[in-house]
């Protein structure tokens, strides 16, 4: 038996209702789709460290999810996870032609091209009679802000939809932070506040984007940056023999730059940039 087998079979002992786990036979799609999401953000944090140990162990258990999803979809009699396996197969092969057919692709470029055509192509092949198909269908709405962010903005800048250059969006991030300021400014109500929020964050995407950066390992990097700092400013206001919670704005800041200058002087000893 193969460890696939093998796997199926734990998943399908776990939800028998009679010599089952009780916490699985309680389970349903919604229950468990939080842990597939954290399950996925746990393989993205173990690439970031470099750990292929951990990798290893978080894409098991990112794989258990989709087995345990898959077990509920066959108890209900819609899909097994032979039919999920065998879903993503014909779309991989449906999808690169140039690999599995005759199709020419000259770089890869070109073939993200050709993997959005095809991607446009079946989502029309699949709407219902009478419905309006826009290039933005398809984005799921369970993504994270960020995340969706970009992928709305790359499928409108693909029917041209978008800034020249990133000299535009620099023109309006700057407009976009008036627009709050001015909105504060004339004691606007929270909704709107949150509205102009919205755009200037929605634009610091675009910005991402033009510059070819991905906002959401940017946020994440920054996070690393402030923790660390933070905690450096926590260890040398103690080291003065002070609290934290006592010290004044003043030492904070003090501490806080001692904190940015050490890892900047770490930086440079590494070869390494903020």
């Amino acid at each position: 038996m193969g460890q696939v087998e093998r796997l199926l079979g734990i998943m399908a002992r776990l939800r028998d209702p009679v010599r089952g786990c009780p916490w699985d036979r309680e389970q349903t799609f919604a229950t468990i789709a939080p842990y597939t999401i954290e399950e996925a953000y746990e393989v993205a944090d173990a690439i970031q460290r470099g750990d292929l140990d951990a990798l290893r162990d978080e894409l098991g258990d990112l794989l258990f999810q989709v087995v345990f999803h898959a077990r509920l979809a066959e108890e209900g009699g819609q899909f097994d996870f032979s039919a999920v396996a065998r879903g993503i197969a014909d779309k991989m092969e449906r999808r690169h032609p140039h690999v599995f057919g005759d199709a020419q692709v000259a770089s890869a470029e070109d073939q993200t091209r050709a993997w959005e055509a095809h991607k446009a192509v079946e989502r029309r092949a699949g709407a219902a009679p009478g419905d309006q198909v826009s290039h933005l269908d398809g984005v799921s709405l369970a993504l994270p802000a960020l995340v969706r962010a970009v992928k709305l903005q790359r499928r409108a800048a693909r029917i041209g939809f978008d800034w020249p250059d990133v000299a535009g969006v620099f023109d309006k991030l700057d407009e976009e932070a008036r627009e709050l300021q001015d909105a504060r400014g004339h004691g606007e109500p929270a909704h709107r506040l949150e509205e102009e929020l919205g755009d200037l964050l929605f634009t610091c995407v675009n910005l991402a984007r033009h510059l070819a950066l991905d906002p959401e390992t940017a946020l994440r990097h920054a996070n690393a940056r402030f923790e660390a700092r933070f905690r450096r400013m926590e260890a040398l206001l103690e080291q003065a023999g002070g609290a934290v919670e006592g010290s004044s704005p003043q030492a904070m800041d003090a501490a806080w730059e001692r904190a940015k200058a050490e890892e900047h002087a770490r930086a440079g000893a590494t070869g390494a940039g903020d």
